[in-house]
């Protein structure tokens, strides 16, 4: 059994692909409506009528996952990955394909990988000529995935401990902005880097102290301008 710094890999992939983040919570972090990452996640069933007759169906989830409403911390990357693939005008259906494709031939079904973002052209090679979807989305869209790696460089550190180089901590505002999700921490919850205290406690207390900074600072022995950036983060997800 791998092991290396006090945890070993199968433990890691446990954490890393735990449910944990409720669908509002998902909403507020990734920054898109709780009906789209309800969708996204879980798929959704239609209905509709053509010339009086009534057809229904069921549309599959994007993002593979497990059963429960909840997301996993891969889950919310993958889920931050389809947000900026949509913007750059991929389709919900193309993604599904891709994202299949990458499972059948490089063993994984998540987009949250430093292969992604270190190896665009080898990947693209090595899948050549069995793929379709995963060409198309490394390499066509006018770079669109160059476009998304430098959106994101600065914000998502991966392991080296499973061998899948995933996705294992996030940076919302960029490390600059002191606030990052990390499974391993406060069970997955936003704190400030390097302290381990929840953004959303740092802004309860802020609350209850009718929103004064120094009380705060002394409370947690924490400097005021760390405090200010998990107020700022804490409170930009408030009514997303």
């Amino acid at each position: 059994m791998a092991k290396l710094f006090g945890i070993t890999k199968e433990n890691l992939y446990r954490i890393l692909t735990t449910p944990t983040y409720t669908l509002a919570e998902s909403s507020q972090l990734v920054g898109v409506s709780r009906g789209r990452i309800s969708r996204w996640l879980m798929g959704y069933e239609y209905t509709y009528t053509v010339r009086s007759e009534k057809r229904e169906g069921k549309q599959d989830s994007v993002v593979t996952r497990s059963e429960e409403p909840q997301a996993s911390f891969l889950d919310l990357i993958d889920l931050l990955f389809v947000k900026r693939f949509i913007e750059h005008g991929y389709t919900l259906q193309f993604l599904r394909q891709a994202l299949e494709e990458a499972r059948r031939l490089l063993g994984t079904p998540h987009f949250a990988r430093n292969k992604f973002f270190t190896h665009g052209k080898q990947i693209t090679l090595e899948l050549s000529p069995k793929s379709k979807y995963m060409i198309a989305l490394m390499t066509g869209g006018q770079s669109a995935m160059s476009e998304i790696v430098e959106q994101l460089d600065d914000k998502i550190d991966f392991e080296d401990i499973t061998g899948f180089g995933l996705a294992n901590r996030w940076y919302p505002r960029g490390k600059e902005g002191l606030i990052v999700v990390d499974p391993q921490i406060a069970f997955g919850r936003p704190t400030i880097i390097g302290r381990g205290v929840a953004a959303e406690n740092i802004y309860d207390l802020y609350l209850g102290e009718k929103r004064k900074i120094e009380p705060v600072s002394n409370w947690f022995k924490i400097p005021r301008h760390e405090i200010k950036a998990a107020i700022r983060f804490q409170s930009s997800l408030v009514g997303v």
